[in-house]
């Protein structure tokens, strides 16, 4: 194959070009091929880019084949065969071959014939550049990679034919030459000093048993005090007592583990011996452990609610039983107003509204398979991402790929397939903007609690006049994308409302009004859990 797509194979056949030419015409010379026929076999035997180029010089001189071959050949050489490039490769060559040590005389021997493969080249006369290789520091490169005996041997040979011939530095194939009576030299079995299957003579027999290359591992040792080995003799079940309390609550529930910074709190499991993962048990580690786990807090799968990162959520606070050590194994009790109940509903969760708006999106020129779903809006990402039920909705099919998603929470190696070709459309139909490439992420918060609606807008008065152009609240719609700021123009605020200092605020922008702030009416409810946005990719 005359050119591949691979680089590495692309600079290996720059220098085998002429080879490669000389060989196939050579195989077609007793098969009277017309030229038609030698122009096909030539699109089928050259590689990827360059059958690329034959085929173009075909399609143009459909009727004329002759003509269309030596367009061919013309347009090869052209693009592959300029010596620049092939000098490029051939020196590329050379200085990524390794330094050689003394103990390996058959790297010497490649060398060798990398040299003859230069001289050549050289003798060959269209490559002019390598007239570089006649001076001192053409070679330079290539000296460097001898041992340090054989580069002192050189500069006594190279410095008795510069006295002998007065030239200013000898020519490339005098150095051809030494370097390939070296090779044979020191390749040649008849005078290898020791050969491989050769026994190891009794001298150094008697070394190897008296220091012996045996393996050396070293573990961390910790040195316990007698109270602290009682005590993790005495530890108890964690799941049923809490060790930090001795109270009959899990440590998984304890409310003072939960609230102790992150680090602290695996201080804790790891000075109890408690395993990482589910916090219930010392008779095994987190990599061991097969228990399903799901934080409350984040729905994440690899954390439970008492490892989640942050601080605890607030919750309004019952007083606590002497006997549960100031725990409590039920959640705490919340007091709801009725003045609230028509803007939260009648459960006792926070209404915090975001920059989530209602959108239609479909694939370019397909307006009839158009999809309803919610977008958050999000300034503080870098790209927009879309989850996987987007990608099943619109049957898009492809590799996943890896990328690194920096959140709130730390960097986390992901991988997803990606999107391109969608248009979003406000509901109004009012504003259609084509959407960037799209990547696959199952981490966009889906929390509908924050999706601003025409009521949470109508019970603030200064927000009134914008209810009705909020759309309902779409029962059917999910969250599915995130559009970051590869997205400018749906971030752009077109008008605003501000209202009193602490109240929700509404923007309109080009998918359509959304409201922002805490809706319950004299911020009666606070949100018990922490929804961060910010991701970088």
């Amino acid at each position: 194959m005359l050119i591949d797509s691979n680089e590495n194979q692309k600079k290996k056949n720059l220098q085998n070009k002429n080879v490669w030419k000389s060989s196939f015409k050579t195989a077609i010379a007793g098969l009277d091929l017309s030229p038609g026929g030698e122009l096909d076999l030539l699109v089928r035997y050259l590689g990827k880019d360059s059958a690329k180029q034959a085929k173009q010089m075909r399609a143009v001189n459909i009727r004329c084949p002759e003509v269309g071959l030596a367009m061919t050949w013309d347009r090869l050489e052209e693009v592959y065969g300029f010596p620049e490039a092939v000098e490029q490769a051939l020196f590329q060559k050379v200085d990524s071959f390794p330094k050689i040590t003394l103990k390996e005389p058959y790297k010497l021997r490649d060398l060798a014939d990398l040299m003859l493969e230069l001289e050549a080249a050289k003798l060959d006369g269209y490559l002019p550049g390598l007239s570089y290789l006649d001076t001192s520091r053409g070679i330079q490169a290539i000296v460097e990679k001898l041992p340090y005996n054989l580069q002192e041997k050189w500069m006594n040979i190279g410095s008795k034919y510069k006295h002998n011939y007065g030239v200013s530095f000898p020519p490339f194939t005098v150095f051809v030459n030494f370097i390939r009576t070296e090779a044979r030299t020191r390749t040649d079995p008849s005078f290898s000093v020791r050969s491989p299957n050769q026994p190891i003579t009794t001298e150094r027999r008697h070394m190897h048993e008296r220091f012996p290359k045996e393996p050396i591992s070293v573990h961390k040792t910790q040195v316990q005090d007698k109270a602290d080995a009682e005590k993790s003799k005495c530890a108890v079940n964690p799941n049923k007592q809490c060790p930090i309390h001795n109270k009959p609550h899990p440590l998984k529930r304890c409310r003072g583990f939960r609230e102790k910074p992150l680090e602290e709190r695996k201080q804790i499991l790891k000075k109890l011996n408690v395993c990482f993962r589910c916090c219930s048990s010392t008779d095994h580690l987190a990599k061991n452990c097969e228990s399903e786990i799901t934080c409350t807090e984040c729905d994440s799968k690899n954390h439970i609610s008492a490892l989640h990162p942050g601080p605890a959520p607030r919750e309004s606070k019952s007083p606590p039983s002497p006997q549960q050590g100031g725990e409590s194994d039920k959640a705490d009790t919340q007091e709801v107003t009725s003045r609230c109940t028509e803007v939260c509903g009648e459960g006792v969760s926070a209404r915090e509204c975001s920059k989530i708006t209602l959108v239609n999106v479909y694939p370019a020129g397909h307006r009839e398979q158009t999809k309803k779903m919610y977008a958050i809006l999000d300034d503080q990402s870098n790209r927009s991402l879309a989850r996987s039920q987007f990608f099943d909705v619109f049957q898009i099919q492809g590799e996943s790929r890896p990328y690194m998603l920096k959140m709130c929470a730390g960097l986390t190696g992901v991988s997803g397939r990606s999107a391109s070709g969608f248009i979003v459309e406000s509901v109004n139909g009012k504003a259609s903007l084509p959407l960037p490439t799209l990547l696959e992420c199952n981490d966009i918060p889906d929390n509908r609690s924050e999706i601003p609606t025409p009521e949470a807008a109508h019970h603030h008065a200064h927000l009134r006049q914008i209810a009705n152009l909020i759309p309902p609240l779409d029962p059917n719609a999910n969250i599915l994308l995130l559009l970051g700021r590869d997205m400018l123009r749906v971030h752009k605020v077109r008008e605003q409302i501000n209202g009193p200092d602490d109240a929700p605020f509404a923007q309109r922008l080009d998918m359509g009004w959304v409201v922002v702030g805490d809706v319950c009416l004299d911020g009666v409810h606070r949100p018990p859990h922490v929804n961060s946005y910010k991701t970088f990719v």
